[in-house]
Order: C-alpha cells, then structure tokens, then sequence
C-alpha cells in the first residue's frame, strides 16, 4: 500500500479525528469509526457518506506502524466504555477476533445480500466487501508459474521470494493452507520452499520490488500490489494462480464491516455499513490506487482489476483461519529462524 500514515489529533475540516470522551456523550448526528484500510483509500468514502448522509463522521486510522493491530487493540481496550460505533478491518481475521471477544454485535445490512456467503460471518458479525487476492507477480522476462507449487519445484530453485509470514496477508495465506491440506502436508509445503531456496523479504511491497527489479522470477504479493506495479510501468506481469480444474484457487481477502456492542452511535453506525458495503463504494475502490475487487457482481471495474465472478477462489472458513493463524505462530517463528 502506499504513503505513511500519520495518526493526528486535527480539530479542523469536516473529518476531524477526535477521542470521543465517553458514551454519556451522544451526537445523534454523528458517527464514530475505527480505521485499518489505508486512510488514503477509507477517507474519501466516509468523506462522500458525510455528504451524502449529513451525518458527521469521526474517524482513527491506523497508523503504518501499527497496521491492522492498533485501532483493534484500542477496541479491546474500551470493550467496557465503547467509544466507536463501527470498526473498518482492512481483512476478516480482526473482525472475527472482535466476535470472539464480545465486542461486535450482529447487524445483516439489505446491501450484504449480493455479497457471497463465504465473504460475510453467517450470524451477521461481520460483512466483507472490496477485496485483495494473492497473486503472483511475475517478471515479464520469464515464463510465469501458474501454482503456488513452483515455490517446492525444482524448476524454480532460488527464484522466487515471498513477504515474511509472521506479519499481514502473507500470514492469514499461510494459515489457510493449513487449513485446507492439514497440519502435515502445509509443514511439508513450508519445509520443502525453504529447501528450494525461498527468499524471504521484508513485506509484499519488497517482493514486489526484487521481481521489478529481476532479483526474483515470482512472489506472491497482494493484487493491489502487482496491479499498481504493472500501472507504474515496471517489467512485471500479474498471475492469478491455481485457476485450473482441480486446483484449489487463490485466497480472496476481503475489507471487513463490523458494528461495535453499545457503540454511541449504533443508528448511524449502521448507516455507515450499508453505505461501505454498497456497489457504488465498491466501484469507488476498485477504480481508486488500491485497485480492489468488488464482491457484488456486475459492479464497473478498471480493466486490470480481477472481477470476482471470474475468479476461483479458496473456499476458507474465515473463523477456522482465524484459529489457526493463532495456533502456527511459535512454528513460523521457528519456520523464519526467530
């Protein structure tokens, strides 16, 4: 993703990030929400659903530091005193945590319906829209693998790289192999790219940039990722890998919406969510730098971007990723050589 997220205090302007004091405190007119989506990409939505709505949206971002785990935690932290209304996870793994912890509450917007079923939690906790998948991004010199099993294929000894699994998107794939071939055969699958020479890197974008820069033939990196190399100009294709018949897709990780228990606004709370999870915003993000792929079908995308329907995804229970992602952390310490 691109730019450095500053987190501000700012008191001018109609998007003010604000501490909300406490939940005695109520705007009727207003609506509280937690950010981990890029703000460069989440704020002109709830800039547009101000307009639209009139209702005033205070909104906490992420920051690049704490990406993904700071505005959860911070949620964790007030399940006592609510102060937000709605939480916008950027992948369904810290939603499904918020369920388990009591601090979601269920809410089934009208504007979920065109959303398949395996991207939104079946009791109404959370509700997934705009999507990444994992995809290869290839050098444009090179014939392009069409599985992730060119990472243990002899053929591609030392040549590919993938963003180090203990942090982001690399983890939750990685966890939903587990889930889907077991313990043994995932353990095997990590052993056997170590031994083929995997390189390690710092992140999707380091990936992304060592095939730019023909270090590497492939990585698996975000869709945003690949999408906005190829925008920039770079020497690189994009892969959408293990399409074939029989072969098992590739993970589609979508944005998540998720109502916050005795949040102060829950009215205009739900507002939000039916506006963030409409096929208009969902055109908006697919069009915008962060190139994501709608989940309603028939929705207008750049020519670039994955259309959903044309897709094959893995079928993951999100919950049972969830799980696992927990449970195989002291192996991918050991797995990365911590």
């Amino acid at each position: 993703m691109k730019g450095r997220i500053i987190f501000n205090i700012v008191f001018a302007g109609v998007m003010s990030l604000s501490f909300v004091t406490g939940c005695g405190q109520k705007d009727t007119n207003e609506v509280v929400v937690y950010v981990s989506e890029d703000q460069v990409f989440s704020e002109p939505i709830l800039r547009d659903f101000e307009r639209d709505t009139g209702i005033r949206v205070r909104a906490v971002y992420d920051t690049e530091e704490t990406k993904s785990t700071g505005v959860m935690n911070r949620l964790i932290a007030e399940k006592d005193n609510p102060q937000a209304d709605v939480y916008w996870a950027n992948e369904p793994i810290r939603a499904i945590v918020l369920k388990q912890k009591g601090i979601s509450t269920h809410y089934f917007s009208p504007n979920a319906e065109g959303i398949p079923t395996n991207f939104k939690d079946p009791q109404g906790y959370w509700t997934g829209f705009s999507a990444r998948a994992r995809v290869f991004i290839v050098s444009t010199e090179e014939e392009p693998p069409s599985s992730i099993s060119a990472y243990t294929d002899e053929r591609w000894e030392n040549k590919g790289v993938v963003a180090n699994p203990l942090f982001g998107t690399t983890t939750s794939w990685i966890a939903a192999l587990f889930t889907i071939w077991g313990e043994d055969k995932a353990r095997d699958f990590m052993e056997r790219m170590k031994e083929n020479g995997t390189k390690i890197s710092t992140s999707n974008g380091e990936s992304t940039m060592l095939v730019a820069n023909r270090e590497f033939v492939f990585s698996l990196v975000d869709s945003d990722d690949a999408t906005n190399a190829i925008r920039d100009g770079k020497s690189v294709r994009q892969i959408t890998p293990d399409q074939g018949e029989g072969e098992m897709g590739c993970l589609v990780l979508p944005n998540a919406t998720v109502l916050i228990e005795g949040g102060p606004n829950p009215e205009n709370g739900k507002k939000l969510i039916d506006y963030v999870l409409s096929p208009q915003t969902e055109r908006k993000l697919a069009f915008a730098d962060c190139a994501q792929i709608p989940l309603h079908k028939g929705v207008e995308t750049p020519n670039d971007v994955i259309k959903i329907e044309e897709l094959k995804s893995m079928k993951v229970d999100f919950e049972a990723v969830a799980r696992k992602l927990q449970e195989i952390q002291p192996y991918l310490k050991e797995w990365v050589g911590y």
